[in-house]
């Protein structure tokens, strides 16, 4: 079983367009972040393989190639910024691989605004040609109603990016055949509060993923001393921090965070 960050970036990327600082301009590839995403790998209990992503950016379909997935058998997003459903589109190849369809989990709201966005994918009937597009299944998402999935627990659960409400997601073990050192696992992308609701879905993580933007202060996201205090209080055994822009750079920054928590980076594997 596998977790990947795909990838740990803020909303532009990093490198940014015409930017010559040293994080954009550094030779270290731990300071290239695409838009943050994750992919879920494992066998379930039937002995078949599966693959979940966490959201799908706009470089879904770099990360995919770079991470060699094969299959996509579900797409769980956190909420409907560009930077994290702007490669829906991407997903039609999955589609043409598997040769199925596949769950595409959101919430109404944020369904109903994919589906505004991505009219010739929903509605593909009303498309002038009968082009290549994805086949996507909406699937509604729910804060603390959990989704089983093959052996895999999936518990949606309330953040707030500003005054934006998203979802966070917890990953458990629904098998004795689904198993893993890195379970139970927090995905907590673009956070800028956590509610009292919450706190207990954090409660007993190996690994907590959580948003930590940059060092000064931001509206709607965890400035990276915002999010140690948050790691402290959780007490995950290990805490990645995802979603950060070119202010941190990625050596430099890791070697003043506390033992168990570190800058995930694009491609880093949880086995």
């Amino acid at each position: 079983m596998r977790f990947t960050f795909l990838g740990t970036g803020t909303s532009a990327g990093v490198p940014a367009i015409g930017c010559d600082c040293p994080v954009c301009v550094s030779p270290d590839p731990r300071d290239t972040r695409l838009r943050t995403s994750a992919a879920v790998e494992w066998t379930d209990p039937a002995g078949n393989s599966r693959t979940i992503l966490l959201d799908a950016g706009p470089d879904l379909r770099q990360q995919a190639l770079a991470a060699r997935l094969t299959r996509c058998d579900a797409v769980f997003v956190t909420h409907n910024h560009v930077d994290h459903v702007w490669g829906l589109d991407e997903l039609r190849r999955f589609n043409a691989v598997m040769g199925e369809p596949l769950d595409l989990y959101a919430e109404p709201r944020v369904m109903e605004e994919l589906r505004r966005v991505y009219r010739h994918i929903f509605d593909r009937e009303s498309n002038v040609n009968d082009s290549f597009v994805a086949h996507l299944i909406p699937q509604r998402l729910e804060p603390e109603r959990p989704v089983a999935l093959a052996g895999l627990r999936v518990t949606p659960f309330r953040l707030l990016h500003g005054r934006l409400p998203v979802l966070g997601f917890r990953l458990d073990s629904a098998s004795p055949d689904v198993a893993a050192p890195w379970l139970p696992l927090a995905y907590c992308t673009d956070v800028s509060a956590v509610p009292p609701e919450t706190w207990p879905h954090l409660e007993g993580l190996s690994t907590l993923v959580l948003d930590a933007l940059r060092r000064r202060r931001h509206p709607t996201h965890l400035t990276i001393g915002q999010a140690e205090s948050i790691a402290h209080r959780v007490a995950a055994a290990r805490t990645y921090f995802v979603h950060m822009a070119h202010d941190l750079p990625h050596a430099e920054t890791d070697a003043g965070l506390p033992e168990n928590m570190r800058l995930a980076y694009d491609g880093l594997t949880l086995e």
